[in-house]
């Protein structure tokens, strides 16, 4: 018996003689590491999934190196491997010249090598600052200012431009369809923050790659996607959130599951959010206060004064999102996937018109979005082997199924009008690399899209019940179909030298017929037919490893949707937008520069300046209707206005970005961004933002992060508010002599994480530290007062 013990002793040990495994994980949350380069003089490993490393070739070794783009470098001598259980932790790089990008052209790039400018929010930042929505995720880069006319919203404003002058692509797939509007949108709080594994805000004209509307900007989001294992069995990997948040009495919670085999994948996640009344905050612009609000009290509307003015009654609400993913690989070069995305949210008050007076008294009773539900099922197939045409070829198929309707009702009237919009969206893209040589890649394919949209209108009354039809929004079975191709080419001409340019050609076709039921058209319908040529050309020159300087010049279009061309509702009170058959194509030509400076590892400084010039740009005009200035809508005689061409807008601004690495466990960033804007006529723009800005005074110690950071925005003039805002004054505060104006406002905020293990880890945030009272520009509510937020995670 005691041979046989021995012997077992003597294998055991000879198995760990032979094989020595290394574990790398990320120094502040403990996660594990992948493809991480372990090396010698003698040779190199990769890290797996698990950040694991077999080491035992390098066993005679003094000391090995780790290495990866986005973290520190470092060297350990064997004997302190060994003292640490062969456990090592990186820290994350603040300045790093390495980046890799996707958007700027469908796959992944090198940042260096793009001409443009690109910011990024990662997962783990996500975790870290606990955005709400995926509005409030983008302004996580400190870059993208969002409007918010109610708290189940958030529009994005890139450089000036907004709405469906903007892009979102979701997992490759556009998700901006035939009725995105010009004014602001809150589409994007359909996608889950929590799901979204890495998102990049592409800045500038991107219609090259990706088609229409992409003008200001392209949001190009990456959900969760299942992993697969080299080798084993299956692996189940997970985690679970929950979170509370004081100033709207936010309880969210979420759970994602992954499983990884050799061949097939899976990734489920789940998040439900549930929102409160948002409180504001309690110090100065006493003005944004409203201390009444209406509720329905023995079938009469009645005015009730709020216990207190700082909450907003009624902004609550709340939404669920699904997401289901399927991957196969039957073999190595060959790639199919499946993802189902559904959202869906609960009614959501319209804030902003709820706080719209006539004649000394609230206008509305109600005005809310019914449930916006979207959901998307989308099929990519990948391939990757060296052909003539091809390196690699994805094709994804899509369908999307997105449902919107607002309904309101006046304050004592008992009909409820509700406007229903459904929209079936369809999709084809082909996406192609081929690498030319060792220097040149030719990135090239081609979209297909289709809308059909079903669209109806009806009053109710909420004592009887009876109802009725009433006009629809848009034509109902309108169709809007795109079709495009494109190419792009990048060389690196040299090691310090980079173009990347390309060409695309659009072809539109939007069909529209008009029910004359309610409203005598003087035509059918509309007939649109138009095409557009894009191309950008970009340069990037590296004269050394910590100098880059950029150029590039592109364009960009937006063709007419439906929403453009074939709308009839009220776009503010006493006014009413009506079609526009003679609408054509608006054009963007951009020009962008840029230089980033390194100061060894320690400092980075970017800065960068672009103008944009719009053509026929599309804008809301005073406009004639079978021969009259004013028509009857809704029982409201209103003033007839109309989506038209006008001759020309543009925008210019200075974007500046620092971070520095400073000593010890404390880094520094910071970020500002000015824009200015007019049209044709010299009025200013719209979407033009005030100048915005942040600085972050950031110390991550092992298993713990913080930050510290300051959020600011400047002061808008009555005389540099465009006019459409001008005629908002319940959304602004008023200056000396009465006029709306946009404040300026900043807020202090903190956010701290600690990690006790490698599986759980607890969040703590302080947003408006200082409980003041502001609203963003444009936005018809207020922004939360002192938000105390609180998270739990737990990963296995």
């Amino acid at each position: 018996m005691k041979w046989v013990i021995a012997i077992l002793l003597l294998i055991c040990w000879s198995e760990t003689l032979l094989s020595q495994t290394v574990t790398v994980v990320d120094r502040n949350n403990l996660q594990p590491i992948e493809h991480v380069l372990v090396y010698d003089p003698t040779g190199s490993v990769y890290t797996d999934i698990n950040g694991e490393a077999d080491i035992q070739k390098f066993s005679g070794s003094d000391s090995l190196a780790f290495y990866h783009s986005f973290y520190r470098e470092l060297r350990v001598a064997w004997r302190d491997l060994a003292a640490e259980n062969f456990r090592v932790s990186l820290r994350e790089r603040v300045v790093n010249m390495n980046e890799v990008v996707v958007a700027a052209s469908r796959w992944e790039q090198n940042k260096q090598e793009v001409p443009g400018k690109i910011a990024a929010v990662s997962a783990r930042d996500v975790a870290f600052y606990n955005p709400q929505t995926a509005a409030d995720l983008l302004t996580v880069s400190d870059q993208v200012f969002v409007q918010k006319s109610q708290m189940g919203g958030g529009s994005p404003m890139i450089r000036g431009f907004s709405a469906n002058r903007v892009l979102i692509v979701v997992d490759g797939v556009r998700m901006n369809n035939a009725i995105y509007r010009s004014g602001n949108l809150q589409n994007v709080i359909s996608l889950d923050a929590n799901s979204i594994a890495n998102s990049e805000v592409l800045f500038g004209p991107g219609s090259v790659i990706y088609g229409s509307d992409a003008i200001g900007g392209v949001m190009d989001f990456h959900t969760l996607s299942p992993l697969l294992r080299e080798e084993g069995g299956w692996q189940a990997r997970g985690g679970i959130l929950t979170r509370y948040a004081s100033a709207n009495e936010e309880n969210t919670a979420h759970a994602h599951l992954s499983l990884a085999g050799r061949r097939w994948g899976s990734l489920t996640s789940v998040t439900f959010s549930k929102y409160g009344d948002l409180r504001m905050g309690s110090r100065s612009h006493s003005g944004y206060r409203r201390p009444d609000y209406v509720e329905r009290i023995a079938g009469r509307d009645s005015i009730l004064i709020k216990s207190d003015p700082d909450i907003q009654v009624p902004t609550g609400y709340d939404q669920i999102n699904l997401l289901q993913k399927l991957r196969f690989q039957p073999a190595p070069n060959w790639d199919l996937s499946y993802g189902w995305h559904f959202s869906r949210s609960s009614d959501v008050p319209r804030y902003d018109r709820l706080i719209e007076t006539r004649d000394g008294r609230l206008r509305f009773a109600e005005w809310y979005y019914g449930p916006q539900e979207w959901q998307m099922h989308a099929l990519t197939l990948r391939h990757t082997a060296p052909r003539r045409l091809w390196d690699v070829a994805k094709l994804t198929a899509a369908y999307q199924d997105y449902r919107e309707s607002r309904l309101d009702r006046r304050f004592g009237s008992d009909i409820l009008q509700e406007r229903v919009e459904d929209v079936d969206i369809f999709s084809l893209n082909l996406d192609i690399d081929k690498g030319l040589s060792e220097r040149t890649s030719l990135f090239y394919g081609g979209e297909w899209t289709h809308n059909r949209l079903a669209s109806r209108g009806e009053e109710r009354d909420i004592v009887s019940g009876t109802a009725a039809p009433i006009a629809s929004r848009y034509p109902d079975g309108a169709n809007y179909t795109t079709a495009a191709a494109y190419l792009s080419l990048k060389s690196n001409l040299s090691p310090r030298f980079s173009i990347l340019s390309g060409v695309r050609y659009n072809h539109i076709r939007l069909n529209a017929d008009f029910d004359k039921t309610f409203y005598d058209f003087p035509f059918e319908g509309i007939r649109l037919r138009t095409g557009s040529f894009n191309g950008s050309l970009g340069m990037v020159y590296r004269p050394t490893a910590r100098w880059q300087f950029h150029l590039n010049l592109a364009s960009g279009f937006r063709a007419p949707n439906i929403d453009d061309a074939g709308k009839v509702f009220d776009s503010e009170p006493g006014s009413v937008v009506v079609p526009n058959r003679d609408l054509a194509s608006e054009n963007a030509y951009s020009i962008d520069l840029g230089i980033v400076k390194a100061f060894g590892d320690r400092l980075k400084i970017e800065a960068g300046g672009f103008y944009s010039l719009l053509r026929d740009a599309m804008v809301r005009r005073d406009f004639r209707f079978n021969g009259q200035d004013s028509i009857l809508y809704d029982g409201e005689l209103s003033r007839v206005q109309a989506i038209v061409n006008a001759d020309e807008a543009w925008v210019y601004g200075l974007e500046t970005a620092l971070k520095a690495d400073l000593s010890g466990a404390f880094a520094l960033r910071g970020s500002f961004t000015y824009l200015k804007g007019e049209d044709g006529d010299g009025f200013p723009l719209r979407h033009v933002t005030p100048a915005f800005g942040s600085v972050h005074l950031m110390y991550e110690p092992e298993k713990f992060r913080s930050d510290l950071y300051l959020l600011f925005n400047r002061e808008i003039a009555n005389k540099d508010l465009a006019p459409s805002e001008q005629e908002k004054p319940q959304i602004y505060a008023r200056d000396r002599n009465g006029n709306p104006y946009s404040p300026a406002w900043y807020t202090l905020n903190f956010k701290a994480a600690y990690q006790f293990n490698p599986r759980w880890q607890v969040t703590l945030g302080i947003e408006n530290l200082l409980d003041l009272r502001y609203r963003p520009y444009s936005s018809g509510i207020a922004a939360a007062g002192r938000n105390v937020i609180v998270g739990l995670r737990a990963g296995f």
